[in-house]
C-alpha cells in the first residue's frame, strides 16, 4: 500500500512542506481519535478527478469500536458523497452533519475540520462518530471538549507541533491516564489512571484546583509547555522502583496557552525490564571479553612455545595454531562490544586482514584488497567463517608468491570479494600468484589448513567451496569461492 507521502505527491497538488505538515498530523492523531472516540480520515482534493477527494490516512480509536471495517486509504470519493468535506475545504470552517455508512444501521455523525497550513486549507480531517446511547459521562464530556480545542488548533495551523510528534509508538495514550491543566497550571481534571500514577509518586491528596508544585511534585515538562507552548516529555523517578512518563501537550488559542494536556504512563515495569536487559547484556559482554582474554592467553602460550622450539616444522605448526586461535578471538572481541545473536561481519574482516598481514611469513610484499561486505551474520556462522577466511587469506599470501624473488617486479595482490546473492553469503578470494599444482584436489588436501577450511565450510556451515587455477590470459593465480546458505536448515 502506498504511503501518505506517495499518495499526496501522486494524486494531489500539495507541495512538500504541506505534505510534511500532514505527516506530522497523522503521526500525532491517535490523540485526536481517542479523545473523540471516533474514526478519523484525512482527505485532500484529488487532481485525477474533478470535485473529488482522496483518502490519505485513516485511524481507529483505541477506546471504542470502529465505524469503518474497511480500509479507505487511497480511495477516491466524489464531493457529492461528502458534502461536509467539500464545505470545510472551500469555506475553511468546520462543517457537521450526518451520513450513512455500509453495515451501520443508524446515521453516523460527521465532523469535517479544515486542516490549515501556511494560511490555506490543504486537507480536511473527517471525524466519524458512532451513535451515543444514554447520557454521556463526565469523562466523555471532558474528552470531547479537549478534542474541540485541538480541532481549533488544527484549523489554526498550530497543531500538529513542528518541534516533535505529540503521539506515536511508545508514547502515552489517553487510556494510560490524562490530566487537564488550566492556563495557570492548576489541575482541572484527572482520570483515575492518572491519579493512580500520581499515587505512585507519593501524591495522595485531591489534585483538582492545585498545581503539581503545590502537590509536592515539580515537572519541568509542564513548565515548558505552559511558558513556551512547546510539547515535551519528562520521566519522573521515585527511587529505583517507580518511573512515570509525563507527556505534555499545550493547548493554544489566539496565540496564548490556555491549558496543557498531560498524558501519563507508568513505565516502572518497562524501566525495570530495561535494567534487567542491560545487566544481562553487560554479563554477556563480560563473558565474551573473558573468552577473548582466555584465547589471547592461549595464543601467547602457543607463540611462546613456538619460539622455544628448535624444529622448524614444529614452530610453523604452533604458529599456525596460534593464528587460528586469534581468528576466533577476533569474533569474541567484536561480540564483547555488541553482544547478541548477530555480529557485523565487516568489523571481523578488517581485524582478520590485519591479523594475516601481521602474521604472514612470506618475504614477497603482498597487498590485501577487500571489496563489499556480508552485513550482519549470526554468530554461529561468523565464527567458523572467520577461521576459514583467515586460513584462505594466509594460504594465499604465504604460498601463492613463493616463486617470485625480490628482483621480480610482480606485485602480489590478494582480493577478497564479499557479497550476498539471494539467501546466500558469498566470499571470493583471488590472487595473482603461481596458481595450484596440476594434481591439486580439495578432496585430498595437502595441508592441515585446507582440511580445516573444507570441513568448516562443508560440514559445519553446510556450504560449498571451490578452488581452481585461473588461466594465464586472465592474470593467472588462484580463485576460491565459498558459498554459504543464510537460511537455517531444518
Amino acid at each position: 500500500m502506498a504511503t501518505l507521502a506517495e499518495l499526496a505527491a501522486t494524486h494531489t497538488a500539495l507541495g512538500e512542506p504541506a505534505i510534511d505538515h500532514l505527516l506530522r498530523l497523522t503521526a500525532s492523531w491517535s490523540l485526536l481519535a481517542d479523545l473523540s472516540f471516533s474514526d478519523l480520515l484525512l482527505m485532500a482534493p484529488a487532481v485525477d478527478e474533478d470535485d473529488s477527494f482522496i483518502v490519505l490516512g485513516q485511524i481507529r480509536p483505541n477506546n471504542r469500536s470502529t465505524m469503518l471495517n474497511e480500509d479507505l486509504v487511497g480511495s477516491v470519493h466524489h464531493a457529492s458523497h461528502w458534502p461536509r468535506v467539500a464545505t470545510a475545504f472551500a469555506e475553511g470552517v468546520r462543517a457537521t452533519g450526518e451520513t450513512h455508512l455500509d453495515l451501520v444501521d443508524e446515521p453516523v455523525q460527521v465532523w469535517a475540520i479544515p486542516v490549515r497550513f501556511a494560511d490555506r486549507v490543504v486537507a480536511v480531517l473527517v471525524r466519524l462518530q458512532g451513535p451515543l446511547h444514554g447520557p454521556s459521562s463526565l469523562y466523555e464530556r471532558v474528552y470531547l471538549a479537549i478534542f474541540v480545542r485541538l480541532c481549533d488548533m488544527v484549523s489554526d495551523a498550530t497543531f500538529p507541533f513542528r518541534e516533535e510528534e505529540v503521539a506515536g509508538p511508545g508514547m502515552p495514550r489517553v487510556g494510560d491516564g490524562i490530566i487537564l491543566l488550566q492556563a495557570d497550571g492548576r489541575v482541572e481534571f484527572a482520570t483515575p489512571n492518572a491519579t493512580n500514577a500520581l499515587h505512585r509518586l507519593g501524591i495522595y491528596s485531591a489534585v483538582e484546583g492545585h498545581t503539581l508544585v503545590e502537590l509536592g511534585q515539580r515537572v519541568r515538562a509542564v513548565e515548558r509547555a505552559l511558558n513556551f507552548a512547546l510539547p515535551t516529555m519528562e520521566e519522573i523517578d521515585r527511587g529505583h522502583d517507580v518511573a512515570i512518563l509525563f507527556h505534555c501537550v499545550p493547548v493554544v488559542a489566539d496565540g496564548a496557552v490556555t491549558g496543557v494536556i498531560v498524558l501519563l504512563r507508568d513505565v516502572s515495569d518497562l524501566r525495570q525490564l530495561n535494567r534487567v536487559v542491560l545487566h544481562k547484556e553487560a554479563a554477556v559482554r563480560e563473558v565474551h571479553h573473558r573468552v577473548k582474554n582466555n584465547l589471547q592467553t592461549i595464543s601467547s602460550l602457543l607463540r611462546l612455545q613456538a619460539r622455544r622450539s628448535d624444529e622448524a616444522e614444529t614452530r610453523t605448526a604452533l604458529l599456525e595454531a596460534e593464528r587460528r586461535v586469534r581468528s576466533i578471538a577476533v569474533v569474541h572481541e567484536v561480540l564483547s562490544r555488541e553482544p547478541g545473536e548477530d555480529v557485523v561481519f565487516d568489523e571481523i574482516v578488517r581485524s582478520l586482514v590485519m591479523l594475516v598481514e601481521d602474521t604472514v611469513l612470506a618475504l614477497h610484499p603482498v597487498e590485501i584488497v577487500v571489496n563489499g561486505d556480508l552485513g550482519v551474520l549470526p554468530t554461529d556462522v561468523a565464527t567458523p567463517l572467520a577461521v576459514a577466511l583467515a586460513e584462505l587469506l594466509t594460504n594465499a599470501v604465504e604460498h601463492a608468491f613463493t616463486e617470485f624473488d625480490d628482483e621480480n617486479e610482480h606485485v602480489g595482490v590478494v582480493t577478497l570479494n564479499l557479497y550476498r546473492r539471494g539467501g546466500e553469503a558469498v566470499a571470493e578470494i583471488r590472487d595473482n600468484g603461481r596458481g595450484l599444482g596440476d594434481n591439486f584436489s580439495l578432496d585430498v588436501p595437502t595441508s592441515l589448513g585446507l582440511s580445516i577450511v573444507r570441513d568448516l565450510i562443508r560440514a559445519q556451515l553446510h556450504g560449498t567451496i571451490t578452488m581452481n587455477s585461473m588461466p594465464y590470459a586472465s592474470g593467472g593465480g588462484t580463485f576460491v569461492r565459498v558459498t554459504l546458505p543464510l537460511t537455517p536448515r531444518r
